[in-house]
């Protein structure tokens, strides 16, 4: 799964330079604590608490009717049946992109609600990454098993509208910015690079490419949790 690793506040471009220096700094103590798969039992979570985990990630309003699914050691499962289309599920270390450092942190939980265009063209990598990871795949065959997917059309491309809900505050995405801030991500095609005027100055875009999954997030920060409550107080 993607993961917001250049941290920005609601608009301000210098904090986006500045956590990106300071990740710089971590990287490779980062790096060295994670470099290989973890005992399978610590990326698992209590069936009950990842549940409601899952629902955190997008406002009742679409989390309720939303289906829930649940990362076990056959790899994710229905656990709650949907009505709307939707689907929260938390995400891994190991559903980020191959060369983010937290890739196999197992502390990593990313509480996350696709729309129904997401979940069918975002989540067959999830659950291709899943079904590579239980097996013992290193990340180096996971790749070239994820390319190779990708050129047989066994993975879809993004679909137009792709995106997912990311506004718990329960999450931890990775070990320097814990849950950071309410956020939307939109998925689409490494062709789209550029076109919402992403990381430049004063943009509330920012973008995290996967060259294996040949796609582009695009993150935005919106100023509310999924409970309503405001991430930056409002200046008075």
């Amino acid at each position: 799964m993607p993961k917001p690793l250049k941290a920005i506040g609601l608009s301000c471009f210098g904090l986006l330079l500045t956590l990106t220096a300071l990740l710089q700094i971590h990287a490779q103590d980062t790096k060295a604590s994670y470099t290989s798969m973890a005992p399978l039992d610590q990326y698992l979570t209590e069936r009950d608490t990842e549940i409601a985990l899952a629902r955190s990630a997008a406002p009742p309003s679409i989390s309720n009717d939303a289906e829930v699914m649940v990362f076990g050691k056959h790899g994710y499962e229905v656990a709650v049946k949907g009505k709307n289309g939707f689907v929260c599920m938390v995400l891994l270390g190991w559903t980020a992109a191959f060369d983010d450092p937290g890739f196999w942190n197992p502390k990593e939980r990313g509480p996350a609600c696709f729309n129904p265009a997401g979940a069918r063209s975002f989540l067959p990598l999830v659950f291709k990454k899943a079904e590579l990871m239980l097996v013992g795949r290193s990340k180096v065959q996971m790749i070239e098993a994820i390319s190779a997917a990708i050129d047989k059309k066994e993975l879809p491309s993004m679909e137009p509208g792709a995106m997912c809900y990311m506004m718990s505050k329960q999450g931890h995405l990775n070990d320097e910015v814990g849950h950071w801030h309410p956020h939307l991500m939109f998925f689409v095609p490494l062709a789209d690079a550029g076109t919402w005027g992403e990381d430049l100055p004063g943009s509330p875009v920012i973008a995290a490419k996967d060259e294996v999954a040949r796609m582009i997030t695009f993150m935005i920060v919106v100023r509310k949790w999924s409970d309503g409550t405001p991430d930056v107080p409002e200046a008075h």
